[in-house]
């Protein structure tokens, strides 16, 4: 049986050259095409198509919003991203708003396949050419929830691993080079930034975070 498939793009030539791939090279069956993205999700609606390729910038409605109205109806929908854009906050966006995959269109008579195979498999297939944006937005993401989450400085970190190894505050300030005092200092932090005023409160916390192990 023949996946069925939506094209959303303004340019009729686009979605000419779009169908013929799909149709004659993939053997996919083109059962709506729309020329904007309030057509698109009024398509998408009526036809409920297997996947949907969705232009980005569109008219009257672009892509990104198109994506999140079908898919708030048809959460099952699959939707590629097609796109001249390589500007982070085009692919960060319409991946947010639930889009499988992203390719760009000068690739995609190349990246069409590799992208309908990933997504009907339940993967998500980004362009190599613009996976190291997604992959860097991603580890910056990570980091910022990290640092959010943890209100410790790296240092106060350290001296939390060696308080929960049972370590005395001489002997801390001895192996990071301290005074004893300055040791002291950090610890009073740590509790009082934790809000945990006991060394096996601390130590829990510890392994939980990956500090330590017991």
């Amino acid at each position: 049986m023949p996946i069925n498939i939506l094209l959303a793009d303004d340019h009729a030539m686009m979605r000419d050259g779009l169908k013929s791939i799909l149709e004659n090279d993939l053997h996919m069956h083109v059962i709506a095409q729309a020329e904007n993205g309030r057509n698109a999700v009024a398509m998408a609606l009526l036809h409920k198509p297997d996947v949907i390729v969705m232009d980005i910038t569109m008219p009257d409605l672009n892509g990104i919003e198109a994506t999140r109205q079908i898919l708030a109806e048809q959460p099952a929908s699959k939707i590629i991203a097609l796109s001249m854009h390589t500007e982070k906050h085009f692919i960060t966006d319409m991946l947010e708003a639930g889009a499988s995959a992203y390719i760009l269109k000068q690739n995609a008579a190349d990246e069409l396949e590799h992208a309908l195979n990933a997504i009907l498999s339940n993967r998500i297939y980004i362009s190599p050419r613009i996976s190291d944006i997604v992959i860097k937005d991603y580890v910056r993401r990570v980091q910022e929830q990290k640092e959010h989450s943890n209100p410790l400085t790296p240092k106060e970190r350290e001296v939390l691993q060696l308080l929960a190894e049972g370590k005395a505050s001489k002997e801390i300030a001895h192996i990071l080079g301290s005074s004893v005092n300055t040791i002291e200092t950090h610890r009073k932090h740590i509790m009082e930034k934790l809000k945990l005023y006991t060394i096996a409160e601390l130590t829990k916390y510890a392994i939980r975070e990956g500090l330590t192990q017991l």
